[in-house]
């Protein structure tokens, strides 16, 4: 599904995904430093990813969605490059993905961001009720250790 936002295309199309621009920008963010490129590759290709790209067709923004596709989605690798930002984009990102035929439906959306409370506030998420309830494995530096688990 490709839909158009003032001069710029969101788009779902796979292969309209530009690898190594993701990898670019992602190897280099907080939450994901240091990623493999195969890793990303993984990811994208087991995930929902909505790319935004500029009118020349260049991807200049992210969103990637994991789910199942009934129940449950964890929203992650919400990006739009400096040069972009400031025209709603991220905010279109996700808006395109809640309209989405694929993520109807499902019980919970999730995600977790160290600065972008407000923009996912105003999006409809907010600060887990619960929080004693949830739990996780957390290897911060997974990529820098050549991929072990805290179970290895």
């Amino acid at each position: 599904m490709d839909y158009a936002y003032g001069s710029y295309v969101l788009s779902d199309d796979p292969a309209r995904l530009d690898l190594h621009a993701m990898y670019a920008y992602l190897r280099q963010a907080y939450w994901c430093a240091e990623i493999p490129f195969e890793v990303l590759h993984r990811a994208v290709h087991n995930s929902l990813c909505i790319g935004v790209y500029d009118k020349d067709g260049a991807q200049v923004g992210l969103a990637r969605f994991i789910s199942d596709y009934a129940t449950f989605c964890y929203v992650c690798d919400v990006y739009v490059l400096e040069g972009h930002r400031g025209r709603g984009l991220a905010k279109e990102l996700l808006s395109l993905a809640a309209r989405h035929p694929q993520l109807q439906g499902l019980r919970r959306w999730m995600l977790v961001t160290r600065d972008a409370h407000g923009l996912y506030h105003r999006m409809g998420f907010k600060v887990i009720d619960h929080p004693e309830r949830f739990m996780e494995i957390l290897v911060p530096d997974i990529y820098k250790s050549g991929g072990k688990t805290c179970g290895d």
